[in-house]
Formats: C-alpha cells, structure tokens, sequence
C-alpha cells in the first residue's frame, strides 16, 4: 500500500467535509459541552460537604466522555466517505482510479480519524485545566495528569475512534442513503455509552485495570472490523449496484 495514495484521498476529504459545516459544528459543540460545561458540573459537586469523598469516582466517569467522543465525532465524517462520493456523482472517477482498495479504504480512514482524535485532544487539555483549577481546594492536591487519563486519552480514546472509523466506513460502503448511514452510524456509541452510565451508577468502575481490559477487548474488535471492511469492500460491485 502507498501511503502517498492514502494521504491523497484523504487530503481530498479534508476539503470536502471542512465545507460542511454540520460535521464541523458537531464537533465543536460537543468539545464545548464535555471540555467546558462539565468541569462546571464538577466545580458544583467539588462545593458539596463529601466533595472530596466523591470526586474522583465522578471526574473519572466525566473523563470516560472522551472515549463516546472519539466514538461518536467521526460519525459524520466516515458514515458519508463513501456514500457521500456517490451522491457528489464522484465515487466511480475514484474507484476506476489505479488507486488500490486498501488505499482508498485508508485515506477514507485517515479523513476521519484525524480531525476526531485532534478535537478530542485538543477538548481534553481544556478539560484537564479547568477540573484542576475547580477541584484543587477541595481534594488539595492537582488531579489531572494521572495513568488514567492517559489510559483514555491514548489508548481507549484512539482504538473506540479506530472501530466508529471503520465501522462507519463499512456502512457508507454498503448505504445508498446519506442519511440511513449516518443513522446506522451513530449506534457505535452504544456500548460506551452503556459503560459511562454503569460508571455513574457505580456498576463498574473504571479502575486502571477495568479499562485496560476494555482496551485489550478494542483491539481485538477493531482488528475484526478492518478484516470485515476490507473483505466487503468490493469495488466491482459498488460500480454495478450503486446505479
């Protein structure tokens, strides 16, 4: 596989969705929701009497957002790679391309991984400085940065954007409505949104070991999906039947 290849589709993609402002906005208002309105939520808990008690059990779950978001802020991209090329009239132009499968499937890959993990990235430090600026009279010492965060931020955080990547990718391989992928797309959040609120419920906690475990299962689910993606991706097929 040629990376140049890749870094060419993807740079074509890059242009496409910076046009739309929907997938921009979307990112924006979630870094702003999680990044800034939850450290206030913090703040308020911090001011409680068991302040202290519970802080750290809330800040982790808060933190286990950054995981949903790198989840869900691919969606739009990914979900619209291929479909969206179909809809722009764009898709056999790139598929009777010498460009192999394998590059196309990256470059769609890279367009979508990127701007996610760098808004999550980018969310997170805001996130990390204003829950230590709120919680450092009440805990009294500095929170943020701790294995955990770490552990979310560059293992969990990437391999859940990995899997909406490629799962999201499998589905605009397969949609033939921009709207039906993204819909489709969107149900990658599930699970980890099931464990963000096992978290606040004290169901499971996300102790270093919990998540490990859950990034040691990631990998193992993302590597079938790329397997699952390259297989279906068929491009005799998507020229004859997308008509």
């Amino acid at each position: 596989m040629r990376l140049s290849k890749a870094w060419t589709v993807a740079s074509k993609d890059f242009k496409t969705f910076t046009k739309r402002k929907s997938i921009l906005y979307s990112i924006i208002y979630f870094e702003v929701i999680v990044s800034i309105c939850v450290p206030f939520i913090i703040r308020f808990i911090a001011s409680k009497p068991s302040g202290a008690a519970i802080l750290p059990t809330f800040i982790n779950a808060f933190s286990f957002l950054y995981v949903i978001g790198a989840s869900l802020l691919p969606v739009g991209i990914a979900s619209y790679s291929l479909i969206g090329e179909k809809v722009q009239k764009s898709l056999e132009p790139l598929l009777a391309t010498p460009t192999t499968d394998e590059e196309i499937l990256a470059g769609k890959s890279i367009a979508a991984f990127l701007p996610a993990i760098c808004a999550n990235c980018v969310g997170a430090l805001i996130f990390i400085v204003l829950v230590d600026l709120f919680t450092y009279s009440t805990l009294k010492y500095i929170y943020f940065p701790n294995w955990d965060i770490v552990i979310v931020l560059f293992l969990l955080a990437p391999l859940s954007c990995i899997l909406s990547v490629g799962y999201n990718v499998l589905i605009s391989s397969r949609a033939n409505d921009v709207r039906t992928a993204q819909q489709l797309g969107t149900l990658i959040i599930l699970p980890f949104g099931a464990v963000y609120f096992l978290s606040e419920f004290n169901v499971l906690t996300l102790t270093t070991n919990n998540m490990l475990i859950m990034a040691a299962v990631l990998v193992v689910i993302d590597v079938i999906v790329f397997y699952l993606v390259k297989a279906t991706f068929q491009r005799e097929e998507i020229l004859t039947k997308w008509k």
